[in-house]
C-alpha cells in the first residue's frame, strides 16, 4: 500500500531513532512509505497527496488533529499509539497491542467508522473528536500556563490527582442547555458530550459508546454527584474497566447559552485569550451528523 506515516516525535516515551524504526517496520511489509514529522509545517500537505492510507503514531492530540483533516477525503485512517492517554486508540481496540501485530493486521482488516462532530458558536464552526464542554475538564485547561506545564510534565502521576483535587474545590458552572430539545439546564462541576470511552488519563467515563454508532454521551455532574464523581477518581485505578455510574444521557445535539465560561472543543480552549467582547459569549452548538472517518483494526 502506498502509506503517508504522520509521526510525533515527541509523544510519550520513545527512544532515538523511533522515525526510523517505524519506516523500517512499514517497509518489511512492502509498503511504500511517505514520512512527516507532525512536528514539521508540511504534514499537511503530506495529507493531500494521494495514499491509499493514512497512519499515525502519536498520542491523541496529533491523532484528533489529523482526523478532523481527513473528513471527506475517503482516505482510511489507522493509529500507532506512542502517546500517554491514547484514549482514541484505546477505543478502537489499538492498545496493549506490538505495533508489528497491528501492521500486519492490515492485510485483512476490520473497518470501523468513527464519528467526528461538529461544535459551532460565536467563533464559527470545527470539527472535534474527542468532546465538547465545560466544568472540570475545561478548568483545568484554564489553569495558567506554570501549572499547566507542570500537569504535562507528570501527566502519568499526577493527573489523576490534580483531576480529583479540583473535582472536590471547583464553583460549578450554571448552564442552560438542551439535549435533543430537552431542557438539561443546571448548575454542573462537569457536563460533557463524550464522543470517546475514554476521556482524560483513561477515564471510563462513556462504557456504552460505539465509535460511528451516530450519538455522543453527555455526562452530567451537578453538585449532588460531586461526591460520586470525586469517589470514581479516587479509586478508578483499582479497576480501568470499571463504570463511572454518573448520569449520563445519550443525543445528537447539544445546544448550550454560552456567557462566556470556561469551555473547551477536544484541547482547544474557549474564550481565546484577547477575544472580542462580541464573541465570548453567544448559542453553542455540539452536534454528532455525518462526518466521520474510517479507521483500520484487526479483525
Amino acid at each position: 500500500m502506498r502509506i503517508t506515516l504522520i509521526h510525533n516525535p515527541t509523544a510519550g516515551r520513545q527512544s532515538a531513532g523511533e522515525a526510523a524504526r517505524l519506516c523500517g517496520l512499514l517497509a518489511e511489509r512492502g509498503h511504500k512509505v511517505r514520512y512527516r514529522s507532525a512536528k514539521d509545517s508540511h504534514w499537511k500537505r503530506a495529507l493531500k497527496k494521494p495514499a491509499d492510507l493514512v497512519v499515525v503514531a502519536g498520542g491523541d492530540g496529533t491523532v484528533a488533529r489529523i482526523t478532523r483533516r481527513m473528513v471527506g477525503r475517503g482516505v482510511p485512517l489507522t493509529v500507532l499509539p506512542t502517546g500517554t492517554a491514547n484514549n482514541i486508540a484505546r477505543t478502537l481496540g489499538l492498545v496493549e497491542r506490538p505495533f508489528e501485530e497491528l501492521v500486519r493486521s492490515w492485510e485483512n482488516p476490520r473497518r470501523v467508522r468513527l464519528d467526528v462532530g461538529v461544535a459551532a458558536g460565536p467563533w464559527g464552526e470545527r470539527y472535534f473528536v474527542e468532546g465538547v464542554g465545560a466544568g472540570l475538564f475545561a478548568m483545568l485547561l484554564a489553569q495558567p500556563e506554570s501549572e499547566k506545564m507542570k500537569g504535562r510534565a507528570a501527566a502519568v502521576e499526577s493527573g489523576l490527582r490534580r483531576l480529583r483535587d479540583q473535582a472536590a474545590r471547583c464553583e460549578p458552572v450554571e448552564v442552560a442547555a438542551t439535549l435533543d430539545g430537552k431542557d438539561v439546564s443546571g448548575r454542573y462541576v462537569l457536563i460533557e458530550a463524550v464522543n470517546l470511552r475514554y476521556v482524560g488519563p483513561n477515564l471510563h467515563l462513556a462504557p456504552d459508546s460505539e465509535p460511528g454508532d451516530g450519538q455522543f454521551d453527555v455526562v452530567m455532574v451537578s453538585e449532588e454527584e460531586r461526591e460520586r464523581l470525586v469517589r470514581y477518581l479516587d479509586e478508578w485505578q483499582e479497576n480501568r474497566e470499571r463504570l463511572a455510574l454518573l448520569p449520563t444521557r445519550r443525543g445528537k445535539r447539544l445546544e448550550i447559552e454560552w456567557t462566556g465560561f470556561a469551555l473547551h472543543i477536544d484541547d482547544k480552549l474557549r474564550p481565546k485569550a484577547k477575544l472580542k467582547p462580541e464573541k465570548m459569549a453567544g448559542l453553542v452548538e455540539a452536534r454528532i451528523g455525518d462526518a466521520g472517518v474510517e479507521f483500520l483494526v484487526p479483525a
